[in-house]
């Protein structure tokens, strides 16, 4: 196997935009940590707050047994080892919130109240907090006592409904995919609250981010589409529904093509390049509309095309014409790419368990304020001395309070 990325180190003394910012992460799997992943990135002082002896239960996602999506989404964060079940440990929370500016959860709606760690009572502890609670269906309306999981969020908002092809079942995304979409959706609101802390009277609110709604709204037009038409966008497998010719096409050597031909000048070239410039005046295939219209027809003769070429004869082919064609890429493809490792997208880090840790690099990229990737992920409770010395809690006192399960 291939070394993927450029070697890099980290920069532990990068400072980011969002230095001196403390964040209080409580949340477990993927959303909650897309949200201070993103904040991490770019200076926050991300503190993960996990159970003693276990953890965040995304350490327990291994690939060749290895923490993968741990070492991602975690990178730049501290942890420390708290139990909220206990009543000191819920006071020393209290106390750790009084000086952050924000807090992240996802537990159940309710769970928060049921300890006494209420909005209402962090608020007390500090006027200034934002308070990020993540669930799968909102604080609010019928669904919102239900456990959420994104399986069922990308099932139940239509996107799974759209996804696939018309003579097969739904698919659904095999990734975390309504979880990254909250948990960036989530850094953007924790910022807009912050700012509002800042210039409008310092007072700190909830951010209610449910992992269905940013799905749905991932949708786009959907809902206004389908009162126009009166169905459902139905399943194309790679098509789509407003140009064509649009799709992935298979290539003589086994490999794939993208092609988008979304603009009309765009398909006017892509017809003289395959040499076939009737298409132009063709009335089946004349505009965009005419081209959806028959779009069996113009996918056929595109893609007949396509399959007598090898995907880069093809690429260059195209590309040479000003057609937007790309590849079908994977992780093998990337890790190689020119375009990848030209940028630096797919950097590499020391790692114990792997010799060179692969990860995607900061996103998006600020030329005055750039984030950086300053330190791996923690071990569980590597930072409990640093963070409750800041409570002024000493050797003899984290002694007490792991040999009673607190910490």
């Amino acid at each position: 196997m291939g070394q993927v990325g450029s070697p890099c180190d980290y920069q532990p003394d990068a400072v980011g935009p969002l230095a001196g910012i403390r964040v209080l992460d409580l949340s477990r799997l993927v959303a909650g940590n897309v949200v201070s992943h993103v904040l991490a990135d770019f200076g926050a002082e991300v503190v993960k707050v996990e159970a003693p002896g276990r953890g965040d239960d995304l350490r327990a996602w291994k690939v060749a047994d290895v923490a993968t999506y741990w070492k991602v989404y975690a990178r730049n964060k501290k942890s420390i080892t708290l139990d909220l079940r206990h009543e000191e440990g819920r006071e020393l929370l209290l106390r750790l919130a009084g000086s952050a500016d924000l807090l992240i959860e996802n537990f159940v709606p309710g769970r928060l109240e049921k300890m006494g760690l209420a909005p209402e009572r962090l608020h007390e502890a500090n006027p200034r907090l934002v308070i990020v609670r993540v669930s799968g269906w909102g604080q609010t309306g019928p669904f919102s006592h239900k456990p959420g999981f994104g399986t069922l969020v990308e099932a139940m908002s239509g996107f799974a409904a759209m996804n696939g092809f018309p003579d097969r079942a739904p698919v659904l995304p095999p990734l975390a995919l309504a979880d990254m979409i909250s948990g960036v959706y989530g850094a953007s609101a924790a910022m807009i609250a912050l700012r509002h802390v800042e210039v409008s009277g310092g007072k700190g609110q909830v951010v209610d981010l449910s992992l269905f709604e940013p799905m749905l709204s991932v949708l786009g037009p959907e809902a206004a589409n389908y009162q126009l038409s009166g169905e459902p966008t139905p399943r194309r497998g790679s098509r789509a529904s407003n140009t064509a010719p649009r799709n992935v096409y298979p290539c003589r050597d086994g490999k794939f093509v993208a092609l988008s031909a979304s603009m009309q000048s765009v398909a006017g070239r892509l017809f003289r390049v395959m040499g076939r410039e009737d298409l132009i005046s063709d009335p089946r295939f004349r505009t965009n509309s005419d081209r959806v219209r028959n779009n069996d027809a113009i996918d056929a003769i595109v893609a007949e095309f396509m399959a007598e070429r090898s995907q880069a004869d093809n690429l260059a082919l195209f590309e040479a014409a000003g057609v937007t064609v790309g590849p079908v890429s994977d992780a093998a493809d990337l890790a190689e790419h020119p375009y990848v490792l030209g940028r630096k997208i797919l950097p590499s880090f020391p790692d114990p368990d792997m010799g060179r840790l692969p990860m995607h690099n900061v996103t998006p990229r600020l030329s005055g304020t750039p984030g950086a990737i300053r330190a791996p992920a923690p071990e569980l409770g590597q930072h409990n001395e640093e963070i409750y010395a800041d409570l002024g809690l000493g050797g003899a006192d984290l002694d007490r309070l792991r040999a009673a399960g607190t910490i």
